[in-house]
């Protein structure tokens, strides 16, 4: 695919009502979590905790103390962007004829800042470059979620179960599943030893049933995105996760400049659409989160 596209290939003749946008993408933390307003100053979230059990007191006995504790998580927002070149005649179109082809790069951005939010926030990278990004640091799962279960192909059910372990056994809830194509494919492959019938038959054909054993579960790429050995990632996404947007999505039509360093737009007769959002996210409690991880791509 070009970064620039060229008026032969842009624009028909005859204006085409429809078209067919190729761009996929999703986010499954948001599908699992909640959302909520963040200013572009970043917010702190403050977990509160309390440690021990409330105790019987018997008349005329001292009452005992208790621990407690506000610990903040800061939630800053960083911004992603998306940019593509088009010739300069598409500022010549009409308004009508422009329609299709705003709303197509609208829609086909939501998606992808969708898609990079998962990978941002699951891998601490940037799904540009597929590189560590020193903004994220240590804000994502890869590095804050230490509990972790070796990925068996023949028996992925029980990897959850083994995933779910720690979890409960730091009295936290688990609320939903992210799990990668392989992973969703795997538990549609498994069959009842005795009759061979599928075992989890929702899974299968790549099917993607929003839900397993009674928790949320979503099936997305950008679990196991670039070269990550993450298979699925299992824990409490509706409270120990927060994420949110400092601002709507922005779209504009750069006329003027060199805004992504191809050279000067006048000078090339082109126009540049870009569309950003600053997005943060906050992982409240890591260890409400275990990671199931393969030994081998």
């Amino acid at each position: 695919m070009g970064t620039i596209t060229s008026a032969s290939t842009l624009f028909p003749h005859e204006l085409s009502l429809e078209m067919f946008n190729k761009v996929k993408g999703h986010s499954s933390l948001a599908k699992l979590s909640q959302s909520e307003g963040v200013p572009f100053s970043g917010t702190d979230i403050f977990v509160f905790s309390m440690d021990g059990e409330a105790a019987i007191v018997g008349e005329g006995d001292e009452k005992p103390a208790n621990e407690a504790d506000w610990s903040p998580v800061s939630m800053v927002p960083i911004k992603v962007v998306y940019q593509h070149r088009v010739t300069s005649e598409f500022m010549k179109m009409s308004n009508e004829k422009r329609l299709p082809y705003l709303n197509a790069f609208s829609d086909g951005f939501a998606k992808k800042i969708a898609r990079a939010f998962d990978i941002c926030a699951i891998h601490g990278v940037n799904p540009k470059t597929n590189t560590e990004s020193t903004i994220i640091g240590n804000n994502c799962f890869d590095k804050s979620v230490t509990a972790t279960v070796t990925y068996n192909a023949s028996t992925p059910d029980d990897n959850i179960d083994s995933a779910v372990s720690p979890i409960q056994a730091a009295e936290n809830d688990v609320t939903g599943i992210i799990m990668s194509p392989a992973f969703g494919s795997a538990l549609g492959s498994m069959k009842m030893a005795d009759s061979h019938a599928p075992m989890y038959p929702e899974f299968r054909f790549g099917s993607n049933p929003g839900n397993f054993g009674g928790m949320k579960a979503d099936i997305n790429s950008t679990v196991s995105f670039g070269s990550s050995l993450d298979r699925a990632i299992v824990g409490d996404f509706a409270n120990a996760f927060r994420w949110g947007y400092a601002e709507d999505v922005t779209f504009e039509i750069i006329e003027f400049g060199d805004p992504d360093g191809q050279g000067d737009l006048k000078r090339k007769n082109q126009v540049c659409f870009r569309s950003e959002a600053f997005i943060g996210w906050a992982i409240l409690d890591a260890s409400s989160f275990a990671r199931i991880v393969a030994t081998n791509p």
